[in-house]
């Protein structure tokens, strides 16, 4: 497992929105509760980014949830894309999110391009799975 660097609130966020981690992804990893199913998505990127298999877990369904997660350390997530996105908004009870997240690891440059599902239950949304899409590597 990769262990977990929190980036200074001032950095630039590692879900590449452009904003500063702490006005970003910081009070969402936190907390565990995200306004909409986009910004779920972005802070769980920016989770891998940094290595917090927790806040993963977190906001993972329980009904799909793995055990343990155990991220590897040779992959380095650069950027995330938002492709698409249908529903998800603050009232809303289910989202979808289409990204390309690209990484670089042991064989070089990559893309992780994925629609995910995920579901709003008591006010949280959660990361309930998702379909990996073809990507060129």
């Amino acid at each position: 497992m990769s262990a977990f660097v929190s980036p200074a609130a001032s950095d630039r966020c590692p879900c590449t929105s452009g904003d500063a981690f702490g006005a970003c992804c910081a009070p969402i990893i936190t907390s565990g509760v995200a306004p909409t199913a986009v910004r779920l998505m972005r802070s769980r990127f920016t989770a891998f980014a940094v290595g917090d298999a927790g806040h993963l877990l977190r906001t993972w369904h329980p009904a799909t949830r793995p055990d343990r997660l155990d991220l590897d350390a040779a992959t380095r997530w650069l950027r995330l894309d938002i492709l698409a996105h249908e529903a998800g908004g603050p009232f809303a009870s289910h989202g979808v999110v289409e990204f390309a997240a690209f990484y670089r690891d042991v064989d070089g440059p990559g893309a992780l391009r994925e629609r995910s599902r995920f579901e709003r239950e008591s006010r949280v949304w959660l990361y309930v799975d998702g379909d990996v899409l073809p990507s060129n590597r």
